[in-house]
């Protein structure tokens, strides 16, 4: 088993970023679907759809969150986890996997509890409205019984995908969206459950996919095991994880924080029809985020594992192949939204008036989107090189000290038509985000490689 996992040490970086990254963007595609998939069959409920689109769009806030937190623990443990296998620190690596694995266990307990007491108070404070809100509710209610099975199915998956087993880690997502897309139309229509429905679906799926994840990291062919031993949380384990992780939590929890002002905002001027539209939006950017996720997922082991042995001429390679697959991708799809935005709005609804507003609308919010490879080829490779401080710093800047002041100031300076400088804050805070990212990439990549290249290679 040794020699199996050095192959992230030895095998061609050209021939093993595709390797494993094409199980992984595979992987986030399916993802995608699993995701977006509930929105594209409650848009097309008969007469209630276009409501019930938006009121399960006002429940993204929440869902995020409680991806954020399953982020914050996998996204800082799977990368550690990569780094000791370099070093060959095997039981380090494996109290890493486990004390991850008992802290997603007790953040789920605690946030189905949250979910189920104030979800209501939450999707009113989220942009829903006295039309709206019934259906986020019950969409809520049944999601939020199965928040365990989401946490321990995003969280532990990392883990699978951190040794090299890219292929079993889409098969864990291939599992949950096969079962999702057949129970959706059983659910929603056959059954003419509506929105809860969907919920029911999605985390009978994920009970599916959370099954198979454990049943992998228990068992014999994986390098990492969970044990027994453990499973108690030491904070000298758990708490650097948590804080490498903190910079993707950030990047996903803000999401949820940004969903609200945009809600928010759009309520105030555009009314429901403009918070639906932003709910189309939302979802047509995860064709964006996480391919390039699934891209920076393909690479983390190969640029983790070669920093933790000390191999700078793998590690500057799998970074330049990263960025230019990101920055390949991200063009490619700005370009389709742009030449054809009307086919992505369609997807989601066969409302004509939100179908046509939403074509400007999202022209407008994907500007920028071509530069986002960059953003998440620079930050993806921080996390994998274990950069907490840089992680975060450029999360925060992308998100709270841009987007969310711009979303309330350009409405301000564009008062002709406001709903419009709304979405405008997006292209414009993912403009001056790259171009920051960029700049601390440069200096921080640098620092890196030669802290590298003066310590000597692990055997």
């Amino acid at each position: 088993m040794e020699k199996e996992k050095d192959f992230l040490g030895k095998e061609p970086v050209n021939k093993l970023l595709w390797k494993l990254a094409l199980p992984t963007v595979t992987a986030q595609i399916i993802n995608m679907l699993y995701n977006i998939v509930d929105r594209i069959y409650i848009g097309h409920i008969p007469e209630e759809g276009t409501l019930a689109l938006t009121g399960v769009g006002v429940c993204m806030p929440l869902i995020m969150i409680v991806t954020a937190f399953a982020a914050l623990v996998s996204n800082g443990g799977a990368p550690r986890a990569s780094i000791y296998m370099g070093k060959g620190e095997k039981e380090l690596a494996e109290k890493t996997l486990g004390n991850c694995f008992s802290l997603q266990i007790i953040i789920s307990l605690l946030l189905t509890t949250v979910l189920l007491i104030w979800n209501r108070d939450f999707l009113m404070a989220f942009g829903a409205s006295n039309n709206t809100i019934e259906y986020g509710v019950s969409y809520m209610n049944i999601y939020a019984i199965g928040t365990i099975f989401v946490q321990l199915t995003l969280g532990m998956n990392a883990f699978i995908t951190a040794q090299g087993f890219a292929k079993t880690g889409m098969l864990s997502v291939l599992i949950g969206a096969v079962c999702n897309i057949v129970l959706d139309p059983i659910f929603i229509f056959g059954f003419g459950m509506g929105v809860r429905g969907a919920a029911l679906a999605t985390i009978l799926s994920q009970a599916v996919s959370c099954i198979w994840v454990l049943n992998f990291l228990f068992g014999k062919r994986t390098f990492l095991k969970i044990r027994k031993r453990h499973l108690m949380l030491k904070s000298k384990i758990i708490l650097p994880s948590l804080a490498l992780g903190l910079a993707v939590f950030i990047m996903q929890a803000s999401e949820s924080v940004i969903s609200i002002c945009f809600n928010s905002s759009l309520l105030r001027y555009g009314g429901d029809i403009a918070v639906g539209a932003m709910t189309i939006l939302t979802s047509v950017m995860q064709f964006a985020m996480l391919p390039l996720q699934g891209l920076g997922q393909g690479a983390q082991p190969i640029i983790s594992y070669n920093y933790g042995a000390r191999n700078v001429d793998r590690v500057k390679s799998a970074f330049r192949l990263l960025l230019k697959a990101s920055l390949f991708y991200s063009c490619l799809l700005w370009a389709l939204i742009l030449l054809f935005p009307q086919v992505f709005a369609a997807l989601f609804t066969s409302d004509p008036a939100l179908l046509e507003f939403t074509k400007t609308a999202l022209r407008i919010y994907t500007a920028c989107l071509l530069l986002f490879g960059i953003q998440m080829a620079c930050q993806m490779t921080f996390n994998s090189l274990g950069n907490a401080k840089a992680s975060i710093l450029v999360a925060v800047m992308r998100k709270f000290i841009l987007l969310i002041p711009l979303i309330y100031l350009l409405p301000l300076i564009f008062s002709s038509n406001k709903t419009t400088a709304v979405y405008l804050a997006e292209p414009v805070a993912d403009f001056l985000a790259v171009s920051f990212t960029a700049i601390l990439f440069i200096f921080q990549f640098k620092k890196a490689l030669a802290e590298m290249s003066n310590s000597p290679k692990q055997n």
